[in-house]
């Protein structure tokens, strides 16, 4: 689980101009041939058929806004606007400032769990993204993608990893040390838990920084595993761990309050 600050979404906007129809001349017009046989007026039209053209200038259409195209439209389930359980999924998320300590908008989902109808759409929103994806494992990041993997492995037909902090798993362990914002802290998966060439979804309750899902995915590509995508309920863009996974898939349902 990461700690979180409050987010916001971003938009890009793409200009565009379009001439005003009433206020270009129609290429019929311009194209007229002079049929003067006289030079001096056939240079008379030619001067105000410039005119006219260096004195009209295109209107211009209002600014059009859309999403950023370094997103994929599916990446963010919130962006689409048409799925109803998105808004019931986002409004049961409790957000209590200045826990755990001054300064942090900490995302609480408990509040969802206590929502039987949010909580379904949360797990069912994930199964019909991934059902067909032929993913074997789905590896959960303790301890809040303990509640939210099991049930999406269960009905996709895959078995449940759970990635741990040092010295919780009693079995033989390979670990990935990460980073933390003051240290290191590790991972650790049991040996054998996974195969070479099993296709994996890494599933937790939000990103942040992005650090725990990094660990997660070398933890796993270490032992031959192809990391399909990750998953979260919550994203907090602002601190921008979309962009520390690099090219690695990421999936989010909301984003933080």
């Amino acid at each position: 689980m990461e700690i979180m600050h409050k987010a916001s979404s971003s938009l890009s906007c793409k200009i565009s101009f379009f001439p005003s129809p009433d206020n270009i001349d129609s290429p019929r017009t311009l194209a007229t041939p002079f049929r003067h046989s006289s030079a001096s007026s056939n240079s008379q039209q030619l001067q105000l058929q410039l005119n006219r053209s260096k004195n009209h200038r295109p209107a211009l259409s209002p600014l059009r806004c859309t999403a950023s195209d370094s997103v994929k439209p599916q990446e963010m389930a919130s962006k689409d606007g048409q799925d109803p359980r998105i808004q019931k999924i986002s409004s049961a998320i409790r957000v209590i400032p200045d826990f755990p300590k001054p300064g942090i908008m900490f995302q609480d989902i408990t509040t969802l769990l206590l929502d039987t109808k949010a909580f379904r759409d949360t797990i069912d929103l994930f199964v019909e993204r991934y059902k067909d994806k032929d993913i074997s494992v789905v590896a959960g990041i303790e301890a809040r993608g303990f509640i939210f993997g099991p049930p999406i492995a269960l009905a996709i037909g895959a078995k449940f990893v759970p990635m741990r902090k040092p010295n919780k798993l009693p079995g033989e362990v390979i670990s990935e040390e990460y980073s933390l914002e003051y240290g290191t802290d590790k991972m650790e998966m049991h040996v054998g838990a996974v195969e070479a060439g099993e296709r994996a979804l890494i599933i937790d309750d939000l990103i942040a920084t992005g650090g725990t899902l990094c660990a997660a995915i070398r933890l796993l590509e270490r032992v031959g595993v192809h990391v399909v995508e990750c998953a979260c309920v919550i994203e907090l863009p602002e601190l921008k761990g979309r962009e520390r996974l690099g090219d690695k898939p990421l999936f989010v349902l909301v984003n933080g309050a």
